[in-house]
């Protein structure tokens, strides 16, 4: 099972990770998103972010806009990023599984 976060707003890929309110986190088997929720991220700024993801269990983040300071945190999390990613959020997981 692998648990990816997707920054989310409306449906949408949110453009500025730092300013995230809303993550949508999808769990992937097989190649398939099997289940997934909108979960209300509490902190702000990229270290609390970065931590809430961990504390998710998630290991893949797709996001629009991100600065070294949050890839660092995430990278130090061990959560593989990727960036610059726009339009429809469930379509981007499918596009990377």
């Amino acid at each position: 099972k692998m648990k990816i976060a997707v920054t989310f707003d409306n449906g949408q890929v949110f453009q500025h990770f730092g300013h995230c309110q809303y993550f949508k986190i999808y769990e992937a088997e097989n190649g398939a998103v099997g289940s997934s929720q909108v979960v209300n991220a509490t902190g702000s700024g990229h270290g609390a972010l970065a931590g809430f993801l961990k504390e998710h269990d998630v290991q893949t983040l797709i996001c629009g806009g991100i600065g070294a300071g949050a890839r660092t945190a995430l990278a130090e999390m061990g959560i593989q990023l990727y960036p610059g990613v726009s339009g429809d959020a469930d379509e981007s997981v499918k596009a990377l599984l």
